[in-house]
């Protein structure tokens, strides 16, 4: 596979000073010219690639992008051409962006404040929920070097796996996830399937064929813990590898929107006059499915708002745990899920200050005070029984006498004795 580079002049100033110069931007027909000519030498496939690069150069031809003088807005119109032909094309103007290699792996990482790093390598959040859930955020699959433990990439990845090792489900949540490296998204799949098993994705090129299976497994999958992934029409690329290959190994269930169809990898190509075009340089197949999830998008086995994803998620893995009738912090946190109780209460009965818990009603919630403590916001669950808004794993019941008036006021969870006051 051949790549084509370009550089940037530079000009003296008639102080004497070295200056960067701008790329002449040339005709769009030129660039049009430009861009189809590498789609033609650059494209997995060498018959779509052709008659991609045809149809551009015959649009120029026709004059279709004459009218597009500022090179923005060309860009923007050859991006929303490309589209439908791949999910992976995009066109950008930037006389000053570094050139990348295409292909399957990422490029070189760019000079200067490094991205990748302040966003923890694409592990923004990991976190334990309430039923001992384990919830993973990703952002990016950042390029690990897997044959090095003390790459920041695999460390980031070992060490949000080691938070979540003892919890009883696993939830990735993708939603925000754009894609990445293969490479990562074959090491965490190892994380949860056997280290022997035919379900990677085989990536398919001119130059041959390559494996999305890692080349250093995950040292201890766990093959049994439901694992549950979030996903959104904003989930491309390898965020999409990821659910799709432990979707079809049934391994996982995806929760959520279609994700955006974005299959096949490749990298920004640069184009003379300051353009850059992303070209797909392979295309996967899965060896169960036969097929990938390029336009259709990976589909999800339960279909809700994205923006419900977590909380829908949550009540399944929940679900599963709480069957368990000693996992009383997973049956009290699956309450939390469910609708609050139809009748009317009247909230104003149970203000009052129990030995050091002052509670009262602010607006149309209960509100437990303890000294400087932070407030406590309760939401109801019938029969005289509260939860703290921030944690269903903890409780108020309030206790009434034999004639119906609130006497006590009961703190409990699920892991120790229960803590009374009596109302004052």
């Amino acid at each position: 596979m051949t790549f084509r580079a370009f550089a940037l002049t530079a000009l003296l100033v008639l102080t004497g000073t070295p200056v960067a110069a701008q790329p002449v931007t040339p005709a769009p027909r030129d660039t049009v010219a430009a861009i189809a000519g590498e789609i033609r030498d650059l494209y997995f496939s060498a018959e779509r690639g052709d008659a991609i690069a045809d149809a551009l150069e015959a649009e120029a031809a026709s004059g279709r992008y004459d009218a597009l003088i500022d090179p923005r807005d060309l860009a923007n119109a050859l991006s929303s051409r490309l589209d439908p032909e791949d999910a992976h094309f995009n066109v950008v103007y930037d006389p000053n962006a570094p050139q990348r290699r295409p292909g399957p792996g990422p490029g070189p990482r760019p000079t200067g404040p490094d991205p990748i790093r302040f966003s923890n390598y694409g592990f923004t959040r990991v976190e334990i929920l309430p039923g001992n859930i384990g919830l993973i955020e990703m952002r990016q699959f950042a390029h690990p070097d897997l044959t090095d433990p003390a790459d920041p990439a695999r460390r980031a990845a070992d060490a949000a796996l080691a938070m979540v090792a003892e919890t009883d489900a696993v939830i990735f949540d993708l939603r925000n996830n754009g894609g990445g490296s293969p490479a990562m998204v074959g090491y965490l799949t190892s994380a949860f399937t056997p280290a022997d098993a035919d379900i990677y994705n085989t990536f398919h090129s001119r130059d041959g064929t390559t494996s999305e299976a890692p080349e250093v497994y995950y040292s201890t999958p766990r093959l049994d813990v439901p694992v549950y992934i979030l996903t959104s029409a904003r989930t491309g690329s390898a965020a999409e590898a990821f659910p799709y290959t432990l979707q079809a190994a049934g391994r996982a269930t995806i929760v959520g929107e279609a994700t955006g169809g974005a299959a096949n990898p490749g990298g920004m190509v640069p184009v003379p006059g300051g353009f850059m075009v992303f070209i797909s340089g392979g295309s996967p197949i899965n060896p169960i499915t036969g097929t990938n999830w390029e336009g259709a998008g990976v589909v999800p086995d339960v279909d809700v708002p994205a923006a419900d994803a977590l909380s829908h998620a949550q009540a399944l893995a929940l679900t599963t745990i709480a069957a368990d009738p000693a996992r009383i912090d997973a049956q009290w946190a699956l309450a939390a899920f469910q609708p609050p109780p139809a009748a009317a209460i009247d909230l104003n009965a149970y203000v009052g200050t129990y030995g050091p818990l002052a509670v009262a009603l602010e607006g149309e919630q209960l509100i437990v005070r303890r000294g400087r403590r932070p407030a406590v916001v309760l939401s109801p669950l019938g029969s005289d029984t509260f939860r703290a808004t921030s944690d269903p794993l903890l409780r108020y019941a309030f206790e009434r006498d034999a004639g119906g008036a609130i006497i006590a006021l009961e703190q409990r969870n699920p892991f120790g004795p229960p803590m009374r006051q009596r109302r004052e």
